[in-house]
């Protein structure tokens, strides 16, 4: 056995449990830190090819680990871009200049000035424009960053309007097209042009004819501002009176296209109208809407981001997908408690929340840190204790040495 060897390997044993003591101090000082995972030292033994008659020492080796998979608590906020994942999966987020990406389970997501989510960190949430479903990539190309502020003052033109009640079979029969002069039943729909303005248009119902098993009516729509029926507007629908149709509405046609004045074709979809012994009764849904600012900002557990304009109106902006690789503890960890993929990761899969293994979002929630103070406490007395011991080794090693050197006096 080398006198040298026996310092050495004290030498070792202090540098290991400093690299120990160092993750407990990483530990310790981000208890608090969201979305943090605890780093933690494990040894491992180097040991020297020895002869039958001697011993030598060998020495100790360090590796990292970080507990990536282990979730922390989650605490709730007031604030809706407040995140948190539910299960496996990470946000992906990118640095300010857009141009590498990162995974993350730190969620504390608030507007900037242009209307960005980012976190404490400065790193920004990934999403897809608009509602997607059925999200599965291997890379993020296709991801833009979050914008909360882009549907303020967007105006939506019309396209379709679902109209479902009731025609009076009981009303008169009338001949000829229906208008305002002579009609059985009217209503009127709003739609939107391309600017978002409201746009009237009229709805004249009249029943022409009646047959065994079959009533007929004419519809016709008008523009309620130039008081003239409009292109496309006109249709004849029947209804089935017999036992079997029951007053259901037999097509085609079960609806009518028209242009909205200064906007885009509008349809109106006539196919849930009946004609039953009741009274007349009208209520259609249209889509498109007026230019509104946002009101607030909604965030569902399969991370749909949607824009409550003050109108009312909800629109789906985008779609926050969550992102996993095969061993997510050994990500590589970046400044900003961000992760990299790494070799020993395996590859990036991009999946919809909720789906075919990834976790979901809650919103107004944030992950909390998966350190044990405790625990890391009691880590470090152990780490003191066991570099107070090695130094001793080296101190009795650096002793027996000298008393050598001293043989010669």
């Amino acid at each position: 056995m080398s006198l040298y060897g026996v310092m050495r390997t004290g030498v070792s044993g202090m540098a290991a449990q400093s690299n120990k003591l160092s993750t407990v101090s990483d530990n310790i000082a981000n208890v608090n830190t969201t979305g943090y995972k605890r780093a933690s030292t494990e040894f491992s033994s180097l040991i020297l090819k020895s002869g039958s008659g001697n011993y030598d020492s060998g020495a100790v080796e360090t590796h990292v680990r970080y507990a990536i998979t282990d979730p922390g608590h989650l605490s709730f906020t007031t604030s809706t871009t407040d995140l948190a994942v539910q299960g496996n999966g990470f946000f992906v987020v990118s640095d300010a200049t857009g141009t590498q990406q990162f995974l993350t389970r730190a969620g504390s997501f608030v507007p900037d000035s242009q209307g960005n989510l980012v976190n404490a960190a400065g790193f920004y949430l990934m999403g897809y424009p608009g509602a997607v479903t059925g999200i599965s990539s291997n890379s993020t190309a296709g991801m833009q960053i979050v914008n909360v502020n882009q549907a303020q003052l967007q105006a939506e033109p019309s396209t379709l309007g679902t109209v479902s009640g009731n025609l009076d079979p009981s009303a008169a029969i009338i001949a000829g097209p229906p208008g305002p002069a002579s009609y059985s039943s009217k209503s009127s729909i709003v739609a939107y042009n391309n600017i978002g303005r409201p746009v009237t248009l009229d709805v004249y119902m009249s029943r022409t004819a009646t047959a065994a098993g079959v009533d007929t009516w004419q519809v016709q729509v008008y523009d309620s501002a130039a008081g003239t029926p409009m292109a496309g507007g006109l249709g004849t629908f029947t209804f089935d009176t017999t036992a079997a149709g029951r007053g259901a509405m037999v097509g085609p046609p079960t609806s009518l296209t028209v242009n909205v004045p200064g906007g885009s074709a509008f349809t109106v979809d006539m196919a849930d109208v009946t004609q039953v012994a009741s009274s007349f009764s009208f209520k259609t849904t249209v889509d498109g809407n007026a230019p509104s600012s946002v009101e607030k900002v909604d965030i569902d557990d399969k991370g749909i981001v949607t824009a409550v304009l003050e109108n009312g109106t909800m629109l789906p902006i985008y779609t926050i997908a969550l992102a996993d690789v095969p061993s997510p503890d050994n990500l590589k960890p970046e400044v900003g408690n961000v992760y990299s993929v790494s070799l020993d990761s395996g590859n990036l899969q991009i999946g919809s929340a909720g789906v075919g293994g990834f976790g979901t979002i809650a919103s107004g929630a944030l992950e909390s840190s998966n350190v044990d103070l405790a625990d890391e406490l009691t880590s470090m007395i152990e780490s003191q204790r066991g570099f107070t011991a090695n130094s001793k080794s080296f101190q009795t090693g650096a002793d027996l040495l000298d008393v050598v050197v001293n043989l010669k006096r």
